[in-house]
């Protein structure tokens, strides 16, 4: 036997050859809490969020978009032509919808072919609009692509809300605003001048109010989009109420057809409530 010194000696320098057993176990490998988070911190940061991505994310050139831009054009343009035929078609019930308004009063056609004319005109507005939410539609689905997260949450709201709104500014023009103007010209003329009117005159009148009341109503949803993006917010809005005061006037006396001004104020009477509920809408989205 070794002597115990020799024994000694034999096993640090096996110690020192082979270093620690392996059939024990190194815990200095295993990383700290601490260092776990200093490493998390030192990480890069990307600056991109989940809503800010854009989600199938599909490379095109550009003479790919050119084109399917040429293609969602035409199939617009072939809905609102076959949307025009099929109104055309059926446009004797809608001049008869659309002349309810003017009660008591009898139109003329003054010229030769003046009703075939004004059947064309009213046949491409009513074309127009029933083909309008296939043009949406087309419209959506072209930018939808290009849109991120955040964004695509607010096109539905964006999209059914100005849908609402333009139909809501058609029905408050053909229930309000047509037959108030109406009925401030009819007894202006009462018994002075008898009321025959061109049907082509009358029609360019009522046409017009009802798509430009319809395209006023969309100022919340514009109010909205401002806010939305912190263009501006709901107290610079109300900041500048005498601004749009003096807008609504001069918005209803634009899109007013006739010179009334009743029919101007009730325009700008609905342009200013519009304004002021769009304010309210950004103050309730936290803008």
């Amino acid at each position: 036997m070794m002597p115990p010194s020799e024994l000694e000696t034999a096993q640090e320098r096996n110690s020192d050859s082979y270093g620690e057993s392996p059939l024990q176990p190194n815990l200095s490998i295993a990383p700290s809490p601490s260092s776990c988070q200093e490493a998390l911190a030192h990480q890069p940061d990307t600056g991109t969020d989940y809503l800010d991505e854009i989600p199938n994310d599909v490379e095109m050139s550009l003479f790919e978009h050119l084109e399917e831009l040429r293609q969602r054009i035409f199939y617009s343009l072939i809905a609102i032509f076959c949307g025009i035929v099929a109104c055309f078609f059926a446009v004797k019930p809608i001049v008869q919808l659309l002349e309810i308004p003017a009660r008591g009063v009898k139109f003329l056609q003054l010229a030769p072919g003046e009703y075939f004319f004004v059947s064309l005109k009213v046949a491409g507005y009513s074309g127009l609009l029933v083909a309008s939410p296939f043009v949406l539609y087309q419209v959506i689905m072209f930018v939808l692509p290009g849109l991120t997260r955040r964004e695509r949450r607010l096109l539905g709201p964006v999209v059914l809300g100005s849908s609402i709104l333009f139909l809501g500014g058609l029905v408050f023009a053909y229930l309000v605003l047509i037959p108030a103007a109406l009925n401030f010209f009819i007894s202006y003329g009462a018994g002075v001048v008898d009321q025959l009117w061109s049907i082509d005159r009358y029609f360019e009148f009522v046409l017009l109010l009802l798509f430009s009341t319809g395209l006023a109503f969309q100022i919340p949803i514009i109010q909205m989009l401002l806010g939305f993006l912190g263009i501006i917010s709901s107290k610079q809005m109300l900041s500048g109420w005498r601004y749009v005061l003096l807008g609504a006037a001069i918005l209803g006396a634009i899109l007013t057809p006739s010179t009334d001004p009743l029919t101007q104020c009730l325009l700008a009477g609905a342009v200013i409530g519009l304004y002021f509920g769009g304010i309210g809408l950004v103050r309730l989205l936290g803008r």
